[in-house]
């Protein structure tokens, strides 16, 4: 046994984890991608008895006899989202998950985020994270990692419903991928998001030469090459979440769902490629919830695990990022097939990409040390 039982670890602010490279978007889309080879071998676990569970979270009743009980508003989130991941990363972690749309009110963001990362032999601490930015860099990797796959090689133009954190991230897993986007079209809900998100990406990516403000959802997805939704709202009524029809779809779009999203029949046809981004996770939320499903996590993966349900689609007919990007199943076939990748979000995707800017940080001396104790007093 050793006698050594000193435990330190590091703090990583939000401008720490920037220094240590967490928007480093195409670094993170690398990282994606060996995840999901991961997780396509099984090397992984997440919580729940399919060890595909996104994660535990806190629910709040309409009414309580305690009247300093949080209320149900929009997308109020308490929320632990564990994973351990295999492979080069052998590590484990929890991401600590606030959320609430009145936060902006506030001038706060509607999350607010914190990381753990863990040894995974001892369980002791290696990093504690601030992990906005960590989330929303992996999210909108994602989408990229799909791009690589499943967008035409030739992409030239994104339709954009909203311009907010995650359409950034989005848009800039898209430029890793498809380098040859000139043009974006936006739709949001507010002039100064708007504003916010065109100095952004005259900023960031000058080549895309053409922004254009719309006012349509129609218009966003009218001879786009690549489509993603990343509007935020609430649940709970599939009729109020944004629509995909048919007759808007360009031959050869990805479409890549991250938010709340309807497709209209024509979309839902088997002549539609439909991938999710992990089946597992789908199949872990869709024991969780109340049915249907759709109603309470409004992504297009679970209206497909509806159908399923109902007997309108048959469950062969969904595809597995995982699988593609592993090899199994091939990716892009033709340039006229229409693809839709939902995007439901992990907790190994935190881990992976948190333990690569933990081992930044190490390498860069980033971060301040905390020691957790020289010997602890029970044991």
């Amino acid at each position: 046994m050793s006698d050594n039982t000193k435990i330190d670890f590091i703090y990583l602010s939000e401008q720490d984890m920037i220094k240590a490279g967490v928007t480093d978007m195409p670094k993170c889309v690398d990282t994606m991608e060996e995840m999901f080879v991961l997780l396509h071998q099984g090397d992984y676990r997440m919580a729940g008895p399919n060890s595909d569970s996104h994660g535990a979270m806190i629910t709040f009743p309409e009414e309580s006899p305690f009247p300093t009980m949080p209320k149900p508003t929009a997308d109020r989130r308490l929320m632990a989202m564990p994973a351990y991941l295999g492979g080069d990363f052998q590590t484990c972690g929890v991401k600590w998950y606030g959320s609430n749309i009145a936060n902006r009110e506030k001038g706060l963001p509607r999350s607010i985020l914190m990381m753990i990362l863990n040894d995974i032999d001892t369980g002791a601490p290696l990093a504690y994270m601030s992990a906005n930015l960590l989330s929303a860099y992996r999210t909108g990797a994602i989408p990229g990692v799909g791009a690589r796959h499943l967008a035409r090689k030739d992409s030239k133009v994104i339709g954009l419903l909203g311009p907010g954190v995650m359409g950034k991230t989005s848009v800039a897993a898209f430029m890793a991928a498809c380098p040859d986007i000139d043009t974006i079209k936006i739709k949001g809900r507010g002039q100064k998001s708007l504003d916010d998100f065109i100095a952004w990406t005259k900023e960031t990516f000058p080549q895309i030469t053409n922004i254009q403000i719309v006012d349509s959802i129609e218009a966003v997805v009218r001879d786009s090459d690549i489509v993603t939704y990343c509007n935020s709202g609430e649940t709970g009524d599939p009729s109020t979440y944004p629509m995909v029809k048919r007759e808007w779809v360009k031959a050869g779009a990805y479409l890549a769902m991250p938010a709340s999203c309807s497709l209209d029949d024509d979309m839902s046809k088997d002549d539609v490629r439909k991938v999710l981004d992990s089946s597992g996770l789908y199949e872990a939320w869709y024991e969780e919830v109340p049915k249907p499903a759709h109603n309470h996590i409004p992504l297009v993966g679970m209206r497909f695990m509806d159908m399923i349900e109902e007997g309108s689609m048959s469950k062969d007919k969904l595809e597995d990022l995982t699988e593609i990007v592993g090899g199994a199943t091939p990716g892009r076939q033709n340039d006229e097939e229409i693809i839709v990748l939902s995007v439901g979000g992990m907790p190994v995707e935190d881990v992976a990409w948190a333990t690569k800017i933990y081992r930044n940080a190490l390498e860069k001396n980033i971060g301040v040390k905390l020691n957790l104790w020289e010997t602890p007093v029970l044991r």
